[in-house]
């Protein structure tokens, strides 16, 4: 599935609710912000009456002391609600953040494994990064910088009105010129970091891809190629973000320049006033001091608009990931106060699976019975439905029709938790998870023991691995830090620490010599011994010294039975095994 093309969203009361859904729930802090914003403000626009009537004591021999006095009241009372202003607003962005984060991750894991993987991983992880970030200013200071900023020009100019009335026409006349060229130029610069940020996802999508598959690429001499890839979305990246500073620069360059030239109007026709006795010195000064003041609230509005469209677009790219499909942990049915079978671990009745409305069946009525103990494969071509038996045990997929049951109780009577709970799953590809040899060993069960451990480890020979790390079990691993093998049977090893009733191997057997193959076997035959063992299989060796072996072709099964009964009673088994193994 492609990923959606995103434009600006507009700054509509609807987009603005999305936004302000994460500030939220800090309302309250918020407003306290708000209050020492404004009061704060308040301050900086008694500065210039105060000064004046400084300057009108001068000419009258009246104390200038008390005048005096109330400026650095001002300034320090400023200073001190500014102060608390930042920190407090500081604070909330970064717990904004963090709560969008901890939401996303959560949603993202929570998520079904079809739609997370039909996203590239880079793109989501750039939603959880780079989007969020965008949420900070946006959701937190932003609002409050509008308003905070609106008040203090519309109490500026109220201000400027009580002094001189024409030099307030000059003044609103400069603002309706500057307010109309940023109505222009905003969305061109909103529209700008939309595509700068759409074109990063895509980039973090090709980069983590390449990056997890370097060694197919560097083996096809694909290096060029794929910085060529990646180099159109940064270049791409580049392109809207020159726009969006080209359309900044300009933005700004109005405001100051209309800023500039409203206050050389003023000091012209101030002093051209004062010159014939209709303006005082001390007003034109005020006036002068309110004009430089706008500045400040002028540039902070453009500046808040700005983050607040960036906000707007990250929270609208954030809140598609509420698109995706959760896995629902809840039973659709009471369990039943007793099981039928308990002889049985997993039991497909007549199953039928698709991936999506209008594909075809990936399984076909299946029916199938996987006994408590003993060792099941399952082989087939391609495409005959391994993985996705696989998939649907694990209830990664639903079936459409039909019932599983995991130790005679149906899946519907189960909660996912329940259902997983009751199996262990190693991966083909068997990745590594964050952290040491052993957070990876106890993954599954935190409270194994350390002879447990070693046992586990001396069955899959393990001993020597673990010996060879710095750290020994206490070593910070990495995926490229061990080899396929290895990581094959660490991962083995963390599913039967697990002791879950259900072991479930895809290919168990891949990434291995001869030797340490044999060990695998081996392992696999003590766990057959008192729980069931399910392989997906496409080897031989693996499938030789199974209980029972289930061939699979084209979603629904073809025959059950061992190595020697199927070579003789299935032309397809006995064909793969001359072919010499499995698709």
């Amino acid at each position: 599935m492609a990923p959606p093309t995103h434009t600006a969203p507009p700054m509509t009361v609807s987009n603005l609710r999305v936004l302000i859904a994460y500030a939220r729930p800090h309302t309250r802090t918020l407003l306290i912000g708000l209050v020492l914003a404004l009061g704060s403000s308040a301050t900086v626009m008694a500065t210039p009456m105060v000064t004046k009537s400084i300057l009108d004591a001068l000419g009258t021999g009246a104390s200038v002391m008390g005048p005096t006095v109330a400026l650095l009241v001002l300034l320090v009372v400023g200073a001190v609600l500014g102060w608390g202003y930042w920190i407090l607003l500081g604070t909330v962005a970064e717990n904004i953040v963090f709560d969008a984060r901890t939401t996303l991750v959560g949603r993202l894991l929570g998520a079904t494994v079809p739609s997370v993987q039909a996203r590239p991983a880079g793109e989501l992880v750039t939603r959880v990064t780079a989007d969020t970030l965008l949420l900070k200013e946006a959701a937190s200071s932003a609002v409050i910088g509008i308003v905070n900023a609106t008040f203090l020009t519309v109490g500026t100019v109220i201000l400027m009105g009580v002094l001189d009335l024409m030099l307030l026409g000059v003044t609103v006349l400069a603002i309706i010129v500057v307010g109309v060229l940023f109505g222009t130029l905003m969305p061109r610069i909103a529209k700008a970091d939309a595509q700068t940020q759409e074109s990063l996802g895509r980039l973090g999508g090709v980069l983590e891809t390449s990056l997890r598959s370097v060694r197919t690429v560097k083996a096809a001499r694909a290096e060029h190629r794929i910085a060529t890839l990646i180099g159109a979305d940064a270049s791409n990246a580049r392109t809207h973000a020159i726009e969006s500073v080209r359309v900044s620069a300009t933005a700004w360059t109005v405001a100051w320049t209309g800023v500039q030239g409203a206050i050389i109007a003023i000091l012209a026709i101030g002093a051209w006033r004062v010159d014939n006795g209709s303006l005082t010195v001390s007003t034109l000064i005020a006036f002068l001091l309110y004009a430089f003041t706008l500045m400040g609230p002028i540039q902070e509005l453009t500046t808040h608009i700005t983050a607040m469209q960036s906000g707007i677009a990250a929270a609208m790219r954030i809140r598609e990931m509420e698109t995706l499909h959760s896995e629902a942990d809840v039973a659709h049915e009471p369990a039943p106060a007793t099981t039928a079978e308990p002889d049985s671990a997993l039991r497909f009745d007549d199953v039928t699976v698709r991936y999506a409305p209008d594909a075809p069946h990936a399984l076909k009525g299946l029916t199938l019975r996987i006994p408590a103990t003993g060792h099941t494969a399952i082989v087939g071509p391609s495409g005959a439905g391994k993985t996705t038996v696989f998939s649907t045990i694990l209830r990664f997929v639903e079936p459409d029709t039909g019932t599983i049951s995991v130790g005679g109780v149906a899946y519907r009577n189960l909660t996912m938790s329940q259902v997983r709970a009751r199996i262990a799953y190693v991966e083909q590809e068997s990745p590594l998870v964050p952290g040491t040899l052993s957070d990876n060993l106890r993954f599954l069960r935190h409270g194994a023991t350390r002879d447990e451990v070693a046992e586990v480890l001396g069955l899959l020979r393990l001993d020597s691995v673990v010996a060879a790390q710095p750290n020994g079990l206490d070593t910070h691993v990495r995926d490229t830090d061990l080899s396929g093998g290895q990581r094959q049977r660490i991962a083995m090893a963390r599913a039967m620490l697990g002791d879950a009733d259900v072991l479930l191997l895809d290919e168990a057997t891949s990434q291995i010599d001869t030797l340490t193959e044999a060990a695998i076997v081996e392992a696999i035959a003590v766990r057959a011994r008192t729980h069931a063992v399910v392989t997906i299989a496409h080897r031989l060796s693996t499938v030789r010294h199974a209980d029972r072996i289930v061939v699979m072709d084209d979603g629904s099964v073809r025959a059950v039975g061992t190595h020697e009964e199927l070579m003789r009673a299935d032309d397809l088994y006995a064909r793969m095994v001359r072919a010499g193994g499995f698709a």
